[in-house]
């Protein structure tokens, strides 16, 4: 059974960071791939980055690039999102995701589990 728990948002000003933490557990985590993804209301969900442990990939959105870094401890099973410089606009519910395979994607159907979210809120 994989399982995704998710820790680290909170609320900060514009400009500020946060780091966000995943614990994964349930799988071989160099076999997998995990991205984090988020939906803010009323909008449609977004790949925010990914990490391929087996491949050594990485993958950013656009819109984050330059500011947000994806990273893995393998020895906690942890996967963390760094993030500086953080926008109003990146105010959203943050969710971590894995896969199977040796890709990095950022399109959410190519993740089947998925953690229960941590919520990110920033101020102007």
């Amino acid at each position: 059974q994989v399982q995704l728990v998710e820790s680290g948002g909170g609320s900060v000003q514009a400009g500020g960071s946060l780091r966000l933490s995943c614990v994964a557990s349930g799988y071989t985590y160099s076999r997998y791939y995990v991205g984090w993804f988020r939906q803010a209301p009323g909008k449609e969900r977004e790949g925010v980055a990914a990490i391929s442990p087996g491949v050594g990939c990485t993958n950013y959105a656009d819109s984050v690039k330059g500011r947000f870094t994806i990273s893995q401890d393998n020895a906690k099973n942890t996967l963390y999102l760094q993030m500086n410089t953080l926008k109003p606009e990146d105010t959203a519910m943050y969710y971590c995701a894995a896969g199977y395979g040796s890709t990095c994607p950022l399109q959410g159907l190519w993740y089947p589990y998925w953690g229960q979210g941590t919520q990110v809120t920033v101020s102007s």
